[in-house]
């Protein structure tokens, strides 16, 4: 479970960052994420470069010197940097690449070296003065944890320089190097990738960096290249940042007493108009509120089994049915009620269906398509001892990603039969959406879909008590809206229940069988993780879920022994041919193997809602 989540946190943060920056000085005393790069053991060393500036303070003003205290041969900077002889003074601040061995050192990239203190000094000035922020002065005393605040003269201290080798998605997007740049005042995002030729965004991405961040002197960026690197030393430094405050202008002071008599009245007025408004509003509130009660008082006498003697129509339509006290809603069923749900007669379930037609209005087992009020609506049949339960259910959440109840309906001679009224989304169900060759469902929406379902199932395992397990998620229960957004079906129904009454049983989902085990509340919202799984692979595949083995058996590549190559030519022949090349295929292979995680045997290895919707946050 750990390496299904591992893999599934490195797939997506490969595809929109290598590493992260870290904005705080190189003096400060505090370690932050990017205050040294992070690596993976299995990482190979590899040859990359640094960007270093001549400095006469510190004797490094050309590359005889340079080359002695990076520890390289001064003719390999010459041909780097188009010098002509490693004597040649420098311009100070003039950027010279230097070639580096960067290999990872426990959790971290680094290139070693080591430097003789020349004169009793501090780390600070080492780290931020020497080598020019190329590294964090805590990380120098880490690294030298022997030595005091002050370093005195002879000494030898290691230095570990900030440094990255590509990963592998990084390698298989082109790049080839990841070249340490220490940034001054006045350097930007766009100048700098003007003088690597880059695009700003992969500079952004490199660095884990949202666009219009702001970088800081004294901290370092990663440059991505993707060939052998070429600094552009004709593009000019940016600005200096605009100053936080402007000159004072000394004005001399007016002794306009009008003006001054003129803003005391506008207060006064204003305040005045304010309270009038408050005021307003606290009536306009309370009157609402006792509409709404009497509106309700109103419905529950008219629909009471004592006085029931007419049966509403739809409200909206305007139209009543005949007297009937089988069409009425009982006051036990409206103690539970905490929302306004109007009373339909079936008369007008009739209309709506077209007299219940089979061919044309019929879209599942017991639901009908039908128009109400010119409103598209979804009308259930159900046996009356169910309708509680599902009404009960929807009295207690409100969610946008939870197809609305409408109303209710009860039958003409009994209680046997009831019908609820839902709405009914635009663009159908899921599965029909994913079988419209003619409308074909872009990734960017199938990535939305799977978000919005995963953020419902996730309010009906934690923001509700006791948590909900709906049972009975499938492509068949999820609605797509007309702004492609997901609703989940079928809330409060029987084959859903609260997860503190699930017992053993060995659960079938989407044609795949999902066993569980003695389940307490925490681990029996884990057949709702499975079924997503299902949905997760048919969203990839666009193939119906009755396949369920063979979709599941079609991403056993996951489990390792394919090399990278093969893995990525097995993942695209599993992707929906609808997609063409319309894909990230980082992202394809972060939906693949989250879902093979929530398809695990064991439910209690499945990943909770929770980390899910901490994954796919980040894609949409």
């Amino acid at each position: 479970m750990i390496y299904a989540l591992f893999l599934i946190w490195v797939a997506v943060s490969s595809s929109s960052a290598q590493q992260f920056y870290d904005p705080s000085g190189c003096s400060s005393d505090t370690s932050n994420q990017g205050s040294r790069y992070t690596c993976d053991s299995a990482q190979q060393p590899c040859r990359t470069f640094l960007v270093f500036r001549a400095n006469q303070h510190f004797g490094h003003q050309n590359l005889l010197n340079i080359s002695a205290l990076f520890q390289v041969e001064s003719d390999e900077l010459l041909d780097l940097n188009n010098i002509a002889s490693p004597l040649e003074t420098l311009k100070r601040g003039r950027e010279v690449l230097v070639p580096i061995n960067c290999s990872c050192s426990g959790e971290y990239f680094q290139a070693s070296l080591s430097y003789i203190v020349s004169e009793r000094t501090s780390f600070p000035e080492i780290a931020c003065g020497v080598f020019e922020g190329l590294l964090k002065s805590l990380t120098l005393l880490q690294e030298n944890p022997s030595q005091g605040t002050d370093v005195e003269t002879g000494v030898k201290l290691d230095v570990p320089l900030r440094c990255a080798c590509p990963g592998g998605f990084a390698r298989f997007n082109g790049v080839k190097y990841l070249v340490t740049y220490p940034i001054l005042e006045g350097d930007g995002i766009t100048p700098l990738s003007m003088k690597f030729s880059i695009a700003p965004e992969d500079l952004l991405a490199a660095n884990h960096l949202e666009p219009k961040s702001t970088v800081y002197p004294n901290t370092t960026v990663l440059v991505p290249l993707k060939s052998d690197p070429v600094i552009n030393l004709n593009v000019p430094d940016s600005p200096p940042p605009t100053p936080g405050f402007l000159p004072t202008i000394t004005v001399e002071k007016t002794k306009n007493t009008k003006l001054r008599k003129l803003y005391i009245a506008g207060s006064v007025v204003g305040f005045f108009l304010i309270v009038v408004a408050l005021l307003a509003c606290g009536f306009y509130v309370k009157a609402v509120k006792k509409w709404k009660g009497e509106r309700l008082q109103s419905f529950t006498d008219r629909n009471s089994v004592l006085s029931c003697s007419t049966a509403r129509s739809s409200p909206r339509s305007g139209q009543t049915g005949r007297s009937s006290t089988n069409s009425c809603l009982s006051p036990d069923l409206l103690a539970g009620i905490k929302f306004s749900l109007y009373n339909y007669g079936i008369e007008d379930i009739k209309r709506a269906t077209n007299d219940f037609n089979e061919d044309t209005n019929k879209i599942g087992e017991q639901v009908y398509r039908g128009l109400i009020d010119n409103e598209s609506v979804m009308i259930k049949q159900m046996r009356f001892e169910d309708t509680r339960q599902v009404i009960d259910m929807h009295s207690k959440i409100n969610h946008v990603n939870i197809v609305s109840l409408h109303g209710v309906c009860y039958g003409e001679n009994d209680f046997a039969w009831s019908y609820l009224i839902f709405e009914l989304p635009t663009n159908g169900c899921l599965r029909n959406c994913l079988s419209n060759q003619a409308n074909r469902l872009s990734w960017r929406r199938r990535t939305q879909i799977a978000f919005d379902v995963a953020t419902i199932l996730h309010y009906l395992h934690y923001c509700i008590f006791p948590s909900y397990a709906h049972m009975s998620v499938n492509s068949r229960n999820i609605y797509v809206t007309s702004k492609w957004r997901a609703k989940l079906a079928n809330i409060g129904s029987t084959l859903a229940i609260s997860a503190s009454t699930m017992n053993d049983k060995v659960v079938t989902v989407n044609g795949l069988v999902a066993p569980q085990n003695p389940m307490n509340e925490a681990a029996s919202v884990k057949v709702d993780v499975f079924a997503f799984g299902v949905v997760l692979l048919e969203l990839i595949s666009g193939k119906e879920a009755a396949q369920g083995t063979f979709l599941k058996d079609s991403i056993r590549f996951l489990g390792g022994g394919a090399n990278e190559g093969g893995c990525f030519e097995q993942l695209r022949s599993f992707i929906d041919p609808c997609l063409k090349n319309e894909y990230l295929i980082a992202e394809a292979l972060c939906l693949a193997i989250l879902a093979k995680a929530c398809l695990e045997d064991d439910p209690l290895r499945r990943p909770s809602m929770d980390d899910i919707l901490k994954v796919l946050g980040r894609m949409v």
